[in-house]
């Protein structure tokens, strides 16, 4: 299966102190734990210069595949991709 574009929705994610690696994810009401990284792909140094630089995160929960990304320049996480298991 492959993880399909969604609208951006802006979500709130918990990361790890030392690493800034995603733990878990707020949706709704909702947490759920990152249990893998999948993929992990930097635009920091390429970027169109009207969205700002960005790092991507394929990362999986228990119950989905997500996409997440980070503006850097926004300071604020999105999710843009999602696969149901």
């Amino acid at each position: 299966m492959a993880i399909f574009n969604v609208t951006p929705t802006p979500v709130r994610v918990r990361c790890g102190w030392l690493d800034g690696r995603p733990r878990s994810i707020r949706v709704a009401d909702e947490d759920l734990p990152v249990i893998n990284i999948d993929q992990v792909r930097d635009e920091l140094a390429a970027y169109p210069i009207e969205r700002g630089p960005r790092r991507i995160f394929d990362v999986r929960t228990p119950d989905a595949r997500l996409r997440l990304t980070f503006e850097h320049r926004r300071r604020r996480w999105m999710v843009e991709g999602l696969e149901a298991a």
